[in-house]
């Protein structure tokens, strides 16, 4: 999906001329999408935020499959087959749980990723190797290290909890046949490999349709495209195909979804560290 930047120049007359004008404009769009108004862009920032969270609540827990495919700068690739299984967690202290497995290739089957998520406190995340039969925690210093060769780092399968993250609405623009919230969003928790993210969010379903990624000297790093969204149980939306594309290195991981199953009766003990040498 294309994404469409925009810049307004005027002169100095016309701005002085336009400013009561643009004040009703940011009133009625207040009025209209029931958000803070456009002279508030912190307050707008997290009621985006926070919409997007809302219309997520309730699926209790979940089950997919996923295509894992790795491209390197010469375009060459190679697929691994995963599985993921995730809980959601009602107490506001708390992220969702999700628990990450490999099936395809051999060299890589049973490896697992389990992640139980915070807010501002480090999330706890193990990796079971079954070469070595061994559950190794992942230091909180090391979250922004790449996931198993990908361009998704630990931190990027943690939940996107809202209060991660201090926010700020930048612009609307149009996101391909959408339009699109822009909001900058910083990282409160520490160790984070970002400075900061740019994420757009369409303004109808209030789904996330690209994030760009800015390292510790603020150059962007990386950007994830979010496509394919599809609707389950009428309520919940999920994208089925997520690129991430690495600036620097000019490497690109897809992941691609699909068997999506809700309410499977999942509880905590699919999501422990005992859970971990058993997944399949």
């Amino acid at each position: 999906m294309p994404f469409v930047s925009s810049a307004l120049r005027q002169s100095a007359h016309a701005f002085v001329v336009a400013l009561p004008l643009m004040g009703l404009a940011a009133t009625a769009h207040a009025q209209a999408d029931g958000l803070p108004g456009t002279d508030e862009p912190v307050a707008r920032g997290l009621a985006i935020a926070q919409e997007t969270d809302n219309r997520d609540k309730g699926w209790g827990d979940a089950e997919a499959d996923m295509e894992m495919v790795l491209t390197n700068a010469h375009g060459d690739t190679s697929t691994r087959e995963l599985r993921s299984y995730s809980l959601e967690r009602t107490d506001p202290e708390e992220g969702d749980w999700s628990l990450i497995v490999f099936n395809k290739p051999r060299d890589v089957d049973g490896t697992a990723l389990l992640t139980h998520a915070k807010i501002l406190e480090p999330d706890d995340q193990w990796l079971y190797l079954p070469a070595v039969k061994r559950v190794k925690r992942i230091s909180s210093v090391n979250k922004s290290g790449p996931f198993v060769g990908s361009e998704f780092a630990f931190e990027d399968f943690s939940s996107s909890e809202v209060g991660k993250y201090s926010y700020k609405w930048l612009r609307d623009e149009p996101c391909g046949d959408l339009t699109c919230h822009v909001v900058e969003r910083k990282p409160l928790y520490e160790h984070s490999g970002y400075t900061r993210q740019v994420v757009w969010t369409d303004t109808t379903d209030y789904q996330p349709r690209k994030i760009d990624y800015y390292d510790r000297k603020d150059a962007l790093l990386k950007t994830l495209t979010f496509s394919d969204y599809r609707l389950y149980e009428d309520k919940f939306w999920r994208a089925h195909d997520l690129y991430m594309v690495n600036h620097n290195n000019k490497k690109a991981t897809r992941l691609t979804w699909k068997n999506y199953k809700f309410h499977e009766g999942l509880t905590e003990a699919d999501f422990s560290t005992a859970a971990l040498k058993r997944a399949r």
